[in-house]
């Protein structure tokens, strides 16, 4: 760290604190882009995805614990799920949690072997 500072200041003392400064506040934009902004990006283009890939008869869960099936796809952004036999409700496509949906649709997988 000593050398590496002798070397930034070369010969003035007072030049080379402004460049470590620049560094070091690189590094940390870099770190905060590593582990904050980049993985909730990927996790964003993995709900478009699975949104995208929904189709009707898919179990599903909503953000807000709702268990249905998908029974109808719209043009407006919203399906029609039904959870119960002949109960149904229009809800927006964003409004389905991939987590909890993956879920119970591990769950379900793992109860028929």
């Amino acid at each position: 760290m000593f050398y590496l500072n002798s070397v930034l200041m070369a010969g003035n003392p007072q030049q080379g604190g402004g460049m470590m400064q620049l560094v070091l506040m690189g590094g940390i934009i870099l770190v905060f882009w590593l582990f904050m902004i980049r993985p909730q990006a990927k996790k964003a283009k993995d709900q478009k995805k699975f949104i995208d890939n929904m189709q009707k008869g898919d179990k599903v869960v909503t953000i807000a614990g709702i268990h249905g099936t998908v029974n109808k796809i719209n043009e407006d952004n919203t399906i029609q799920l039904e959870v119960t036999p002949g109960s149904y409700l229009k809800i927006e496509k964003s409004s389905i949690s991939m987590e909890w949906t993956a879920a119970i649709n591990k769950a379900a997988a793992a109860d028929k072997k």
